[in-house]
C-alpha cells in the first residue's frame, strides 16, 4: 500500500492519497483537494502531468520504449494477429477465441452497409474538401440514421453501437477516399476480410476485378494495429470527456476524428511527406539538409525523428520499417521523393548528433513512406490513421461508460480583468 504525501498550502497540511498502477505508476490524487482546501487547485497546461482516468487499456512507457494493448506487446500482436482480433481486445479486455472472432467479424461483415441518405451527404461535399471535416461530419451523421442507438440503458445497447460503428467506419474511410478522386463508390463484399475489404472499397476501379496483394494487406494490417491505441493522447482524452456527458458513441469518435485532425496530433506523417517533397524541389541533397537539421539557428526542422513521448526509440517505427521496405521492394516504385526518404533514415542512423540524441526515425516516418507508395493522396494519410485509431477510441470510450465516470470539467485560474462597473455605450 503507498503512502500518502503531505501538501502544505497557507500553513495547513493535506494528506494526499497515493494511488500504484499496475506496473508501478505513481499517481497523486487530489479528487477532494479543491474541497478541503477552500478553493486549492493544481494547474497543468496542456495536462502533461495530469491523469484524467484510470485504465486498463494501454500502458507506455516512453523512457523503456514500451507500448502494450491489455498487456499485450505491440511487437507480438503486429507480428501474430490480425487487425479485428486487437479491436476485439481493446473493445473487451481478452483476445478473442476462434469462435468469438468468427462471430465477430461475421457480424462485422452485417453492418457493412451504409444508408442511401449518407451517399447523398457525401455527393454534397466537394471533392477537395478538408478529407477529416468530410469523415468526422460523416461520422456524426451516423446518429441520425440510428437514433436508437444513442443512449445505452445496457451493455448490450452499447455493444450494437460499437459493432455498427465497426462494420461502417471503413466504408466511411474508403469512400472519403474514392469523393477525393471523383470515383464511384466501392460497395463490400462479404467474401473478403475486415482490412481486404478497406483496399479493395478504396482501390478497386470501376469494371475491373481488385485483387488484393498479401504484401501490402499484411502492412496495413500492421500499420491500422500500431496505431490502434495509445494512451491518453488528445483524440482519445476528447473521445472520453465528450462521452462522459454522455454522448453517443457516434458523436464521440466524430470528436475524436476532429481532434485527430489537428497537425500537432494526427498530421505528423502528413508533413514527413510535405518535408520530402520539400528537399526534392530543392536539389534533393539530404547531407545538406541534415547538417541544417543540426543547425539550431536554421529554422528546417526533421519531421519524422524522434518522439514526444519516446525518450528512446518508437517501438513502433523497428516494426513497420520492415513493412516498408517489403513494400517498395514489391511494387517496384521509382519514386525519387522516397528514395529521399531513404537517404535521410541511412544517415541519421549513422550520425553521431542523431545517434547521440537517440532521434531515431518514428512510426510517422515510415507510415508516411508506406502510404505514398500504395497512392494514397498525402492529405488521406490522417484519414487512414483514424481508420487505425477507431478500436482504441471505442475501447477507451466503453471502458469510460461502463465504470460511469464523472463527466469530464476542467478547472482554470482566472486572470482576467477584476469586477469593473458597465458603462453605457455613450459613454466609453
Amino acid at each position: 500500500m503507498a503512502e500518502n504525501a503531505t501538501l502544505k498550502l497557507n500553513g495547513k497540511k493535506y494528506e494526499i492519497p497515493v494511488v500504484k498502477g499496475t506496473e508501478g505508476e505513481l499517481g497523486l490524487d487530489i479528487k477532494t483537494l479543491r474541497g478541503e482546501s477552500n478553493g486549492a487547485i493544481t494547474l497543468d497546461p496542456g495536462f502533461k502531468n495530469t491523469g484524467a482516468c484510470q485504465s486498463a487499456v494501454t500502458f507506455l512507457d516512453g523512457e523503456k520504449s514500451i507500448l502494450r494493448y491489455r498487456g499485450y506487446s505491440i511487437e507480438d500482436l503486429a507480428e501474430k494477429a490480425s487487425f479485428t482480433e486487437v479491436s476485439y481486445l481493446l473493445i473487451y479486455g481478452e483476445l478473442p477465441d476462434k469462435k468469438q472472432l468468427e462471430e465477430f467479424e461475421s457480424q462485422l461483415a452485417e453492418e457493412a452497409k451504409v444508408e442511401e441518405g449518407m451517399k447523398t451527404i457525401l455527393k454534397g461535399f466537394p471533392a477537395k474538401g478538408k478529407p477529416m471535416g468530410i469523415l468526422a461530419s460523416l461520422t456524426s451523421a451516423l446518429e441520425s440514421f440510428h437514433t436508437d442507438l444513442i443512449n445505452y440503458d445496457s451493455e448490450e445497447d452499447m455493444d450494437k453501437a460499437i459493432i455498427k460503428v465497426l462494420g461502417k467506419f471503413p466504408i466511411l474511410v474508403a469512400w472519403t477516399l474514392r469523393n477525393y478522386h471523383g470515383q464511384d463508390l466501392v460497395e463490400y463484399d462479404k467474401d473478403l476480410g475486415y482490412v481486404e475489404n478497406l483496399l479493395q472499397m478504396m482501390f478497386k476501379k470501376s469494371g475491373e476485378e481488385y485483387k488484393v496483394d498479401k504484401t501490402i494487406e499484411s502492412a496495413l494490417n500492421k500499420l491500422l494495429i500500431l496505431h490502434a491505441d495509445h494512451e491518453q493522447n488528445c483524440s482519445t482524452s476528447t473521445v472520453r470527456i465528450v462521452g462522459s456527458s454522455d454522448a453517443s458513441l457516434f458523436a464521440s469518435l466524430s470528436a475524436g476524428v476532429s481532434a485527430l485532425s489537428g497537425p500537432l496530433h494526427g498530421g505528423a506523417n502528413e508533413k514527413v511527406v510535405h518535408m520530402l517533397e520539400g528537399i526534392k524541389e530543392d536539389d534533393g541533397d539530404t547531407q545538406r539538409y541534415m547538417e541544417k537539421a543540426k543547425d539550431k539557428n536554421d529554422p528546417f526542422r526533421l519531421m519524422g525523428f524522434g518522439h514526444r513521448v519516446y525518450k528512446n526509440f518508437d517501438p513502433r517505427a523497428k516494426i513497420i520499417k520492415k513493412s516498408a521496405d517489403e513494400v517498395l521492394g514489391q511494387l517496384g516504385i521509382e519514386d525519387p521523393v522516397l528514395k529521399i526518404a531513404e537517404n535521410l533514415e541511412k544517415e541519421a542512423l549513422e550520425d553521431e548528433y542523431f545517434v547521440k540524441r537517440k532521434l531515431y526515425p518514428n512510426v510517422d516516418f515510415y507510415s508516411g513512406i508506406i502510404y505514398r507508395a500504395l497512392g494514397i493522396p498525402t492529405e488521406l494519410f490522417t484519414v487512414m490513421f483514424a481508420m487505425g485509431r477507431l478500436p482504441g477510441w471505442i475501447g477507451q470510450w466503453r471502458e469510460m461508460r461502463l465504470r460511469n465516470e464523472p463527466i469530464g470539467r476542467p478547472r482554470q485560474i482566472y486572470i482576467g480583468e477584476n469586477k469593473r462597473e458597465y458603462k453605457d455605450i455613450e459613454e466609453r
